[in-house]
Formats: C-alpha cells, structure tokens, sequence
C-alpha cells in the first residue's frame, strides 16, 4: 500500500469496471482512497483475487477491493467515476441516483461525443464533469487489467470553467500517481481525444483486425488514417476549437509510438460486444455536418462500421 498522506474525505464510486474503470479506480485504492467498484460481471473473482494492474510502469495489486454488486449497496459518494461503454448508457438511470447525495459530482470518462449531455439532462449540469483518458489499456479477465502505456486524464467541467473542484479531482490523481491536467475547454479537449479515437478505433475494424502499427505501415491506410484526422480536426475548427492542423502529426508519432496496440472498439467487434458507433463516429459526423465542415471520410468510416456490426448480428 501506498503512502497514506493527504488523505482526501473523497469517498468515490467506479461504475464500470472495465479496463479504464478498473485501472483508475485501483490507482487511487492503491494509495489508500476509498474506492468502491461496482462489478456485475466476476464479482468473486474480484473480491477472491483483488484488482491488479500489469505495466511497465510498475505493477499494481490491490488486495482488498471494495466490490459491489449494486450502486444500492454502494450508497451516497462524493465522486462517480463513469466507465462503462456509451453502449449501456441508459443503464446510468437507474444506477446514478442511489450514489447521489447534494455535491456528488459525476466523472465521465466515456469516449466520444454525448456523454456529459445525457448526464447533465437526467441529474443535473452542475454535477458533470468529463475526463478524457489517454491511456492504452485492456482487461484481461475480471480484476487483471494490462497496462501498455501513457495514462494520462484531462479534466473539464461540463457546464463551463474550471472550478475550485475541479482542481481537487486533478490533484487527489496526481497524488496517486497519475498524470493530470485541467482543460479550460471540456470540447475541445473532446475533439483532441476524437481525432485519435476516429481514425484509430474505426480503421483496426475495416481493415479485418490490423493493430494501429500494421495500420501505419500501410502505406494506403496510413495513407487514410491522415486524411480522417485532418477531417476531424477540421470539424473542430469550425465548432470554434482552436486546433491547430500540426496536432495530426503530434498524434500519428504518439501511436507509432504504442506499437502493435488493438484498440478498444475492435476488440468488442471482435468479440461480438456492442461497439460505440454513435458516440465516436456518429455524433462527431453528424456535428461536423451540421457546422458545415467536409466531413465525407467521417461519414464513411460511421456508415462502414454500422454495416459491418449489423451484418455481424444478422449472421449471429
């Protein structure tokens, strides 16, 4: 167990305990926080075992983890670590409100676009804050989670600047060992983590399986990966995110750099899982085209992957 110092009066709750939510709720456990994990899938697993994170960055073993088959058993928190896939969102309904008590604040830490507006339109703007998790990561089995590089959060408040709170979050992860910043724009720092997750989590299920470095050694796909980018980033700009178009060549380094990777969406294609079409093509296509932006390769890249996950149901 990690040093005890600085102990916060946080008591938070992980809902969804996948590889991010496993991986970030074991962190803060790991130095002493009071994390309680809603797990509905390996439940003894995880309360025989504990929580353990494989990296080269250090291992990670939590021993005893405070594991809950429902948010009922849970009770009021301080903070909600929101995990689970876009996918099971509507699940959120009837798992918030046991958590809630007045100031409970809600940590999304979804990928792609919508996330935070279903939160702020079910329990109230004032609570939403979004966190985008740059980090490469996949659970193994229930509790056993490998960690392949960076880890990195950025946090944002969803109703607008960053307030008092919002630099306690950053800084109870940076205590725990976690990289931590805050973002003075929650959208824009949505955008930057799309631009990666569009071309990235998209063209792994086109092309039949090929990680993000077979991605880039294809001369024809990396070829494609680029063109999205500069789409995305595009749609960006003409939201009013001031990005500029040299951060497509930041991102393309930073995945050379993760080696043979298989994001996250392709391996719930893979495994016959629901994949978040609407929050990561989706909902960025459809706001691209509304602003006006030449979005053409978004929208083929959305309307490629709805067919291949309807046809992968029809053939099931």
């Amino acid at each position: 167990m990690k040093s005890r110092h600085h102990l916060p009066h946080y008591r938070i709750a992980v809902v969804g305990s996948c590889a991010v939510g496993s991986y970030y709720g074991a962190r803060l456990a790991e130095y002493g926080r009071d994390v309680h994990f809603l797990i509905r899938s390996g439940l003894e697993q995880v309360k025989r075992f504990g929580i353990r994170i494989k990296s080269r960055q250090g291992n990670v073993f939590v021993p005893k983890v405070h594991c809950h088959a429902s948010t009922t058993d849970i009770g009021p928190v301080d903070l909600v670590l929101i995990a689970l896939k876009s996918t099971d969102n509507s699940a959120l309904e009837t798992l918030i409100p046991p958590l809630l008590k007045p100031g409970t604040m809600l940590l999304t830490l979804q990928n792609g676009l919508g996330n935070e507006e279903y939160l702020a339109e079910r329990f109230g703007p004032e609570r939403v804050l979004g966190g985008l998790c740059f980090v490469c990561l996949n659970r193994e089995t229930p509790g056993l989670v490998h960690h392949l590089s960076q880890g990195h959060v950025i946090l944002g408040e969803f109703s607008g600047y960053p307030l008092p709170r919002t630099l306690e979050v950053q800084w109870e992860f940076k205590r725990c060992g976690v990289p931590c910043t805050v973002s003075a724009s929650l959208g824009e720092a949505r955008w930057r983590k799309l631009a990666w997750n569009v071309p990235f989590n998209g063209l792994p299920i086109l092309s039949g399986g090929k990680d993000v470095a077979r991605i880039l050694a294809d001369e024809d796909l990396a070829y494609l990966a680029r063109r999205i980018l500069d789409e995305v980033i595009g749609a960006a700009r003409a939201l009013g995110h001031a990005i500029p178009t040299s951060f497509a060549d930041t991102l393309i380094q930073r995945t050379r750099e993760m080696g043979p990777y298989r994001p996250s969406s392709l391996l719930d294609f893979e495994s016959g899982r629901a994949v978040e079409i609407e929050s990561i093509w989706g909902e960025p296509y459809r706001r691209a085209f509304n602003a006006g932006a030449e979005c053409g390769r978004m929208e083929m890249l959305y309307h490629q992957i709805r067919h291949l996950t309807g046809e992968r149901v029809h053939l099931n």
